[in-house]
């Protein structure tokens, strides 16, 4: 009796093993990647936030185009296309600011495919302007592209514009301000960027931040902002580009660092170093840690051996925020730093964003 016992204790163990192993590889099947983007866009779709040319938008657009690269649907090019309609294919009205540029990287990527110039040509006169007008710094503003998020923002935009037209001018100022940023913000001892230099340590005239731990202040989103536009700006350059190694090199570090900060869900906490201090994974940082690390994994970057096994894991956590309605919850709010003030019910456009363009690099996985 004793030994049918522990017969039938060892095959229900044997059942849940294999229902749980079954499970997981479900969530990395085509069909259910396509299925689970279209369920978030779709839901986006009917659920719009901010001005269409708001940052918030170029992020989620990004996403967007992503998806319909990756499920050829017409329906996503069409609500793609009706939001260029909508905007008059132009940036946001601010010069300088790299969040009024970042929708003008889908622009392109429509232009690609249709060769409409009415796509581009608002941010090609946007950008003669640009280069003629000085830029007004400031104590905390001492550079164009100030704060980390911008080099999701601005360089995407600039190297698609120059590769597209062979005009080596943006790729030389996309580089320019990159360096500039790079060299103000990156910490190049915790390989992570701070927000802006109210964060940065021993920034002369500005007193330390610090978290509940005693650690530096690292937003999860701020870098994961970086790393997607680190992506999207290396899918551009060609293999010889001259500062390819620079970029590279930040992408390396970067990724070695975020994977050693993963939680045990698959998440990455709103502040990297503090993750006691905020509960809960958070979305959009997660969902650019995905997609970023998934395309260094598929582009040969990354070492498939170290690399894979995190983003499967970042990948099941992120689709443990999606609700059944579609909806990508547990998004942090618009702010600069990690905030403590979202739950399942918190959605962002730049959350769905970055769950398609994780997605997008997900289904390219080879196991």
């Amino acid at each position: 009796m004793k030994i049918i016992y522990l017969i039938l204790i060892f095959s229900v163990l044997g059942l849940c093993g294999f229902s749980q192993n079954n499970s997981s590889e479900k969530l990395f099947r085509k069909a259910y990647i396509k299925k689970s983007m279209k369920k978030a866009l779709d839901w986006q779709l009917e659920n719009p936030k901010h001005e269409l040319y708001d940052w918030t938008n170029g992020a989620f657009y990004a996403g967007v185009f992503a998806a319909y690269e990756t499920i050829g649907s017409k329906k996503i090019y069409n609500a793609i296309y009706e939001m260029g309609e909508a905007n008059h294919w132009k940036p946001g009205s601010r010069l300088h600011h790299a969040d009024d540029h970042a929708i003008c990287q889908t622009y392109i990527d429509m232009y690609r495919v249709s060769g409409e110039e009415k796509m581009i040509s608002p941010f090609v006169e946007t950008m003669k302007k640009f280069m003629v007008t000085p830029y007004q710094t400031g104590d905390i503003r001492k550079i164009t592209w100030w704060w980390c998020d911008a080099l999701f923002m601005g360089p995407p935009a600039f190297v698609k514009l120059g590769v597209t037209l062979n005009e080596k001018k943006y790729l030389d100022l996309s580089d320019k301000f990159f360096k500039e940023c790079y060299n103000m913000l990156y910490d190049k001892d915790g390989h992570l960027y701070a927000r802006d230099l109210n964060y940065k340590w021993n920034e002369p005239g500005i007193e330390s931040r610090q978290e509940a731990n005693g650690e530096k202040i690292f937003w999860s989103r701020g870098n994961g902002w970086v790393m997607g536009g680190l992506v999207r700006l290396l899918k551009e350059l060609p293999d010889d580009y001259p500062l390819r190694d620079l970029y590279i090199g930040n992408f390396k570090e970067m990724a070695e660092k975020i994977a050693s900060l993963q939680q045990e869900d698959g998440l990455w906490r709103a502040s990297l170093l503090d993750p006691e201090s905020y509960p809960g994974g958070e979305g959009s940082g997660s969902g650019f840690y995905c997609y970023a690390l998934a395309w260094g994994v598929n582009n040969d970057i990354l070492d498939k051996t170290k690399y894979l096994p995190v983003v499967e894991k970042a990948w099941q956590g992120l689709v443990s925020l999606q609700q059944k309605n579609g909806m990508v919850g547990w998004v942090q709010p618009i702010g600069a730093d990690p905030r403590k003030n979202f739950s399942n019910d918190s959605w962002e456009v730049y959350g769905t964003g970055a769950f398609l363009l994780a997605g997008s690099e997900v289904i390219k996985l080879e196991k």
